[in-house]
This record gives C-alpha cells, structure tokens and sequence, in this order.
C-alpha cells in the first residue's frame, strides 16, 4: 500500500509539472513558485504583433480620443493576442473591425473578455511594451502674433531611432545565429545605414549604461521612467560615438539626439570598427523583476515591427556649426 500511494504522488507531480510548462510554451503568465508575492512576476512573453496591427490600433486610438468611445490600442491587440492565442499569423483585419463594432455599440472590454483567462497576461506584456508610445505631450508651435505657444496634443510619443532624412535598411533578423566569443542568437534588430547618421532616443528614461562593450562597440542603455523596458543602442561610430555632455545616469528625452551609427565592437579592444557593415543593433528589454535585468531569465523581444511603426514619427535634425554635433530640429516643452 505504501509503495502504491508513494507512485501515486509521483504521478501526481509529474502531472503538475507538465501543465506547468504546457502553460509556458503557451505562453500564458507563468509566475514564481515562492510564496512571498512580491516574486509573482512574469518570466517569459514574446512579442509578434505585425505592424499593420500596430498601425491601425494606434490610428484609432488617436482619432477616437476625447470622444464617448475612446478605443485603448493596446486593450484592443491584447484581446485580439488572447483570441489568437498570441499567433498573429492568424491576424486578420477585419478581426479588428469587428471588435471596434462591438466596443462603439456599448460592449466594455471587460464584458468582452470576461471569459477570456488570458487576457490579463496579455495585456500586461504588450502594455509593457507600448505603454509609452501613445499619451499627452507638449509641443511648441509658432502663433499669429510672431510668438510661440505650448500646445498639449495626444499622439505618438515614441520615435523612429534613426533620424528624418537619413536612410536605413532592415529586416527580421530577430533571433538569427551570432558567433563572436560564443554562439548565440541576436537579440535585436539591425538597422544598415551610413557611418555617422544620428540617433534619435526612442522613449526618455535615464542613462544606464554607457561606454564600450566587446560585443556592442560603443554602446547606450537607457532605462525608462517606469524601469519596464530598456533600450540598447549598439555599434556607434568610432572615435565620436555619443551626442556630446552625455553621461551615464543623466535624464534624456524622446526625440534627443544621443549617437551616431557606426560600425563598432566584437573587439576587446576600445574604439575598434571590427564590424563588416554600418550599422544600428537596437534592441528592447522587457524587465517585470528587477533580477531579470542582468540574470539568466533576461525578455528581449523582436522589435522588427516595431521599427517599422516608429518609421511614421521620425525627428528632423539640425548640425551644430561649433560643436559639429546634431540635435533635434522639434520644439519640446
């Protein structure tokens, strides 16, 4: 009887763990087995949300602001992830017009997925990954009387890492094989332009790091404001890498110029160009606990699409005559 009931447990948790990692591969929210709360985080989320997608719920999100029915971007696409299962091959977009029917003929999002046990996971990853780009911001604009006036507008407030004018070239290279010091895969996307092209910061956060890494070359790390993603801007030009005055733990701004591209790096030696190819490595870290930042379970996530939607708001730049530096042509309050 003993040895019956002790199969009997081993049968049971073996159980439960292969629901545990059918869960995971799944993708559904996967937390910490510690009791202790505060390590309830989420360990693994992908992110493949195509552009189109992207484009179209912003779009409505910003022309249906201020009304009676204001659709929520990312509420929108974390539904639509839950009912793909998070496959958006399966996207369609009338699938899209659909739901926005249903939400403008008095539905709530919370009526509509009720039902849906996935849906909180899915929000929580894609609003950590787009929670900065849509909001309120100020700008400065010219007024009739020859003055200027701060106007407070709702839009995108995320920017295309390479600056208006200045031509690049790229494609899906997510998870591609790298080799240099060990085999890996490549966590970014790589963006082929011209030596010296400016590089414009996505979202303001803080500096977090910056200098030389025998991976990246000259590279920068700014954290944002709500420590959820941070950005990795790698390979910067040689000699003349970042925007001058910039330092590590300093407040930037979206829309400021911090580098230049280049072709940096795969050298233990600083200030190497052992690049074959100009370019921008930019890459986004998604972080739920602060030990995901530098541990093993580090989140970085295909931000191919992503480029492609912040291609519709690129900042203008201007050269400095003295310092030979650039800097953003856009008025910010």
């Amino acid at each position: 009887m003993k040895s019956r009931a002790k199969l009997e447990l081993i049968i049971i948790f073996i159980l439960c763990i292969s629901v545990l990692f059918s869960y995971s591969a799944l993708g559904v929210k996967v937390y910490n087995t510690n009791t202790d709360t505060q390590n309830k985080y989420i360990k693994w989320m992908s992110f493949d949300v195509p552009d189109d997608a992207l484009s179209k719920a912003m779009n409505l999100d910003i022309k249906s602001h201020g009304t009676a029915c204001h659709l929520n971007w990312i509420e929108m696409l974390a539904y639509l992830g839950t009912k793909y299962g998070g496959n958006w091959k399966r996207y369609k977009s009338t699938d899209m017009d659909a739901l926005v029917k249903k939400l403008r003929n008095g539905y709530s999002m919370n009526e509509l997925t009720a039902d849906l046990k996935n849906y909180n996971y899915f929000y929580e990853t894609y609003n950590a990954v787009l929670a900065s780009f849509l909001g309120d911001y100020k700008t400065v604009v010219p007024s009739g009387s020859g003055t200027n006036v701060v106007q407070i507008k709702y839009g995108m407030m995320a920017f295309s890492p390479i600056a208006k004018g200045y031509s690049y070239n790229h494609y899906d290279d997510f998870g591609d094989s790298r080799s240099f010091g060990f085999k890996r895969s490549h966590l970014g996307n790589d963006l082929l332009g011209s030596v010296g092209t400016p590089i414009i910061a996505v979202e303001s956060g803080y500096v977090e790091s910056l200098g030389w890494n025998r991976y990246g070359g000259w590279r920068i790390g700014i954290r944002s404001f709500d420590h959820k993603r941070y950005y990795y801007y790698a390979h910067l030009r040689k000699s003349h890498p970042y925007a001058n005055n910039l330092k590590q733990g300093e407040l930037v701004k979206a829309g400021e110029v911090i580098g230049y591209l280049g072709m940096t790096g795969y050298s233990n030696t600083e200030n190497v160009n052992n690049m074959t190819v100009p370019h921008l490595h930019f890459g986004m870290q998604i972080i739920f606990d602060e030990s995901q930042k530098d541990g093993n379970n580090q989140i970085w996530i295909d931000v191919y699409n992503i480029v492609n939607l912040l291609s519709n708001n690129k900042i203008p730049v201007k050269k400095d005559a003295v310092t030979k530096d650039y800097y953003s042509a856009m008025n910010f309050h």
